[in-house]
């Protein structure tokens, strides 16, 4: 599994030109879930993005999480995270989960998430989104397991 992390002042995502989610600050995190994954992969990402110390505390160092600044996290599924192009130029992505079962893990994934007392907002599983982001610094993270 692996996530794209990316600390943002706001985010909004649209499906046909109508809102579905928005976040006032926090974090746009674009998960890909792999063949092979489960929820113990999902369940490990979602604990380690709650206690990620990414935002500044008074002192200009990054040394906050998520929780700590009371920030949203907009969840957003992206199978292309696994697409592979090492072989020519058109990526090939047989590593990414099929959608039944990847669709499943990114509910599980939403659910831990806001187990953890955090505001989660989704996309579309399968839609395609439009996705306008403010990055913040910018810090964008990528965590993998």
């Amino acid at each position: 599994m692996r996530a794209v992390v990316q600390r943002v002042k706001h985010t909004t995502l649209k499906v046909d030109g109508e809102l579905i989610s928005q976040i006032p600050f926090g974090l746009t995190v674009f998960l890909g879930v792999k063949t092979g994954d489960t929820e113990k992969e999902a369940a490990y990402l979602m604990k380690k993005i709650s206690a990620l110390r990414i935002f500044e505390d008074g002192n200009g160092k990054m040394n906050l999480s998520v929780q700590d600044v009371g920030g949203e996290v907009l969840l957003v599924s992206q199978f292309t995270l696994y697409g592979d192009a090492s072989h020519g130029n058109r990526p090939s992505f047989t590593l990414a989960e099929r959608p039944e079962k990847a669709e499943l893990l990114y509910e599980y994934a939403v659910k831990e998430l806001s187990s953890y007392g955090i505001t989660v907002k989704k996309g579309v599983f399968g839609a395609d989104m439009k996705i306008e982001q403010y990055n913040d610094g910018p810090v964008t993270i990528l965590l993998e397991n």
